[in-house]
């Protein structure tokens, strides 16, 4: 059995994440089924929108643990394929139709989308402090939050659909029964529109996303490093054996206090 369904209705892609006894984890078997279905749909001339959902009680839960900890690597070094859509280089709209958890990688697909509808029920999580040795600092800056909720995002808090609607990551609330008609009702009202008008306001839309600074994005890459990084391991291995913890913080103990500093 697949684990992405694909459903093409006219010029509409419907993507779901079909892993529900996993609840949808980005294991390397999803990661490679993801790919084609992207990949096909931003090189489809007949297809112009998709949306995405997952099955069962999560969109997406994020990384497998299970096979993170197989392949001893974290990170960048644990995912050999990406897709246009995760790389924010697809040339169309998506639209995030979550039905449950979205977190950590889970979270990212969601922030990846330019629509976005959820049921009441999902929780949403950036898990980077709780799995890296930096938090999570630009997904509230990717969505425009006020900095007290970056923050509160950074850090690994997590929020209801309700908080995120209310500060306006998510366009539209839905019961669970409407999640997917709603989603769809968007995408067919895009493709109302003229098509030039459709492409250069989506194509605009695009580039006035906020983007990091690259001053802030090199002290990013020097604080993803200050550190232990044997922690990123312990932290998932913890996990994976439901107990405590055993962090160490930093190799030197002066680090703490020695912070890489903003160019």
């Amino acid at each position: 059995m697949s684990v992405v369904n694909i459903d093409i209705q006219g010029r509409i892609m419907l993507v779901q994440l079909n892993r529900p006894d996993r609840l949808n984890a980005l294991g390397l078997e999803l990661r490679t089924e993801m790919f084609a279905a992207f990949t096909e749909f931003n090189n489809n001339p007949d297809l112009e929108v998709s949306v995405l959902t997952g099955t069962g009680r999560a969109f997406c839960a994020g990384d497998d643990m299970k096979e993170v900890l197989e392949r001893g690597a974290a990170g960048s070094e644990n995912h050999p394929l990406s897709n246009p859509y995760s790389e924010w280089e697809s040339a169309k709209p998506v639209i995030a139709a979550v039905n449950g958890f979205a977190m950590g990688g889970g979270f990212i697909l969601v922030e990846r989308s330019d629509l976005r509808v959820s049921v009441p029920s999902a929780m949403f999580e950036v898990s980077e402090a709780k799995r890296f040795l930096l938090g999570g600092y630009d997904h509230g800056y990717f969505a425009g939050l006020p900095h007290p909720i970056a923050t509160e995002m950074a850090l690994g808090f997590r929020f209801t659909a309700q908080r995120l609607y209310e500060v306006g990551f998510i366009n539209r609330l839905v019961e669970p029964e409407e999640l997917l008609p709603t989603a769809f009702g968007m995408a067919e009202h895009l493709l109302t529109l003229p098509p030039a008008s459709r492409v250069n306001t989506f194509h605009m839309m695009r580039q006035m996303r906020p983007n990091v600074a690259p001053n802030l994005t090199r002290l990013a890459a020097a604080l993803h490093e200050h550190g232990d990084t044997s922690d990123q391991m312990e932290s998932r291995m913890a996990f994976a054996e439901k107990r405590t913890p055993n962090f160490k913080g930093w190799v030197n103990p002066e680090d703490r206090y020695n912070m890489p500093r903003l160019e």
